[in-house]
Order: structure tokens, then sequence, then C-alpha cells
């Protein structure tokens, strides 16, 4: 090739001489010529087989990124045979060569363990985890507690309207599920009720068992685990949507306190509004149970209502009502927080999403539990 003209294709040629393979190369070494370096490359590989192995590049006028990672990715795998080195490599090349160096990205195998040792782990992870969770938990709630006293002594901060909104999303647009749901429950309850006491002669109990079970248990349990999944997982998404967006740093930059905007309003809403929609779960429970005593039981209306009168104190329909607060709150806390931790992408919110229903359910039937017990222990 005469002096001053540049090849216009990559190219190599291999020599072997005293036990060492010889590798010059030559061209440009870039990647508009991929395919030809590709090639070059394969021949490479398959026709080197003493040595050490020396990859000459004296003669190449030009190295860009993907030429320097092929080679360093062929010398790579030459090594793995035998020894394989660069040679003659001007300080630019050697650079780049260091840069773009082929990696194996292949993970360091974990060290095994025995099956009762990862179990364990698990185990012990989980319940630290729990407790990270009850700890951020309450200090959560010192938080939402300490902005609540401010809106109280600042009344121009509460944020009626947007109470309002939220109870019209939580209450209002979530009243036909909940009364359809609890329906169908009461009936079912009523049904498997009948066909057990039927056997003893004793069908009119069941109106007992519905009155008491549906006031105490069902319909705060089942409109707490609704609305955890229907409205914590609402509140979840909008908040870690926002963390998303940065919407929330920007509250904080113009002055504003997250927790006053965002989560007092849902907190309160919820606190109002899960009463609300107990009471209304547990008439529509009532009345499924009342229509299937009738169909099923032969037991009319009048009856049932005289019954139901009898067996039902003030105290068991108060029960239900005084836990469904309680709930509202737990249920709040757990969403908000869950949508203040969203990181940012959408599997982030997705996951925590997830989390924040899991947990409400869980945490409503845990509460719901220490309430069985409480109220018991005080025969109340």
């Amino acid at each position: 090739m005469a002096q001053g003209t540049l090849a216009q294709e990559p190219d190599m040629t291999i020599d072997r001489a005293g036990g060492q393979t010889t590798v010059r190369l030559s061209g440009p070494w870039t990647a508009p010529h991929a395919q030809r370096v590709e090639a070059l490359v394969g021949e490479i590989e398959a026709e080197a087989n003493s040595f050490p192995v020396l990859f000459d590049l004296s003669d190449v006028e030009r190295l860009d990124t993907l030429g320097a990672w092929t080679l360093d990715r062929t010398r790579h795998e030459l090594s793995a045979k035998g020894q394989a080195n660069f040679a003659n490599a001007s300080p630019e090349q050697k650079i780049l060569l260091e840069e773009a160096a082929y990696r194996d990205f292949e993970g360091k195998p974990k060290p095994r363990h025995a099956r009762s040792v990862d179990f364990l782990v698990d185990v012990g992870q989980s319940v630290a985890g729990a407790g990270k969770d009850l700890v951020g938990g309450v200090g959560f709630l010192g938080e939402l507690v300490a902005a609540m006293v401010r809106v109280v002594i600042h009344p121009r901060r509460f944020r009626g309207t947007a109470v309002i909104n939220q109870l019209e999303q939580i209450a209002y647009r979530g009243v036909p599920i909940i009364v359809l749901i609890s329906f169908l429950v009461g009936c079912i309850v009523s049904q498997q009720g009948i066909f057990q006491l039927i056997k003893f002669g004793a069908t009119p109990f069941v109106i007992d068992l519905i009155g008491i079970l549906v006031l105490r248990e069902l319909g705060v349990l089942l409109t707490s685990i609704m609305v955890a999944g229907r409205s914590g997982s609402a509140f979840t998404a909008e908040i870690g949507s926002m963390k998303m967006r940065e919407e929330i740093d920007a509250l904080r930059v113009m002055g504003l306190d997250p927790i006053e905007v965002l989560i007092v309003p849902r907190i309160l809403a919820l606190i109002i509004g899960l009463p609300l929609l107990t009471f209304i779960a547990s008439i529509a429970a009532l009345v499924g149970g009342g229509l299937t005593t009738w169909v099923y039981g032969g037991i009319s209306p009048d009856i049932f209502l005289d019954r139901l009168r009898a067996a039902v104190s003030l105290n068991t329909f108060l029960v239900g009502l005084i836990k469904a607060p309680f709930m509202a709150v737990v249920i709040g806390i757990i969403a908000t927080l869950e949508g203040m931790a969203v990181a940012g992408s959408a599997e982030s919110l997705g996951r925590h999403v997830t989390s924040s229903v899991v947990k409400a359910i869980f945490m409503v039937i845990v509460l719901d539990g220490l309430f069985a017990m409480f109220f018991a222990a005080i025969n109340y």
C-alpha cells in the first residue's frame, strides 16, 4: 500500500514463528466495517492454535469503540486457552482498549446454605422488615397528629373541599359494590346457617347468628377490606405517581406541607366515610339474611324483625361502629405511607400498591381480632 493512502477495509495477517502466533492488524477497525471486523476475528479464533498470541496494532489506521471491544473480546476468549496480548498500540489506542475492555457480566455464584438456614434467614428478614414498618408507621402517625393539630390551631389551613371530594370517592362511589357484596354475604351466611340449624330444629336461631355476626364482625370487616382494596390502593397510586413526578417536592418548595395537603384530607374522609359504609353494609347484610330466612326457612319479615330486636342490643350495634374509625386510620396510614415510599419507576409504584393492599387487609384482620379479645374481656 502506497504511503499516504488509507485502506478501505480492515485486514489482518497471521504469522506463526517460534511457537508464537502474531496477528498483524491493518486498516480501519471501526463501526462502519462491523461485518468485516466480525469475520476477521472469527478467522483469528479459528486459526490461532499456537500460544502466546500477539496482536500487532502498529498498522491499524483507525480504531473506535466497536473495534476495541471486539478485539479485547477476542483476546479475552483466547486467554482462556493460553496467553494473548496487544503490542505496538499507540497511547490513544491503549486508552480506548482499556475503557472499552470486554467484561464478563456473569454474577458470582452464591454460597450454598442449608435450606433450614435459608428459611431462618427469610423469617428473620421478614420480622426485621415488619419491625421497621411498625416503627415507620408509628412515626408517620406522629407526623399526622401534629399536622392535624396545626390544622385545628389554624383553621384556614383546613382543606374542606379536598375532604368532601375524598368522601365522594370513598363513601358515595363505594356504596354500590359494598352493598352488593354485603347483601350476598348475608344471604350466604343465612342459607348455610339454616341448613345446619334445621337438623336440630333450631332454625329461628339463625336470626341471632346473622344479627350478632353481621353487626359485630362481618359488617365492619367486609367494609374495611373493600375500602383497603379500593380506596387504599387508590391513595397509594395517587401519592406514588405524584412522588414519581416530583410534585410532592414541588409542594415543599412552595412552602406547603404535603401531609396537610394530601394526607390529612384523605384520612379524615376515611374516618368519616368508613363508619357510614359499615352501617350501610350491615343493613344490606341483614336484608339479605332476612330474605334468605324467608325463602329457605319460612320465617316472615315480621318474625325476623321481632327476633332480631330481641337478639341484638345497642352494644352489639356499637361494637362495629367503634371499630370502624380505628380501621380507617390504619388503612389510611398504610396506604399513604406506601405511596410516599414509591421511587421513580413504574415497577416501584406497582410493588408499593400491592404491598399497600396486602398490609392494610392483614392489619384490618389483626385489629379486628384484637378488638374481639378486648370486648370479650370487658364483656361488652
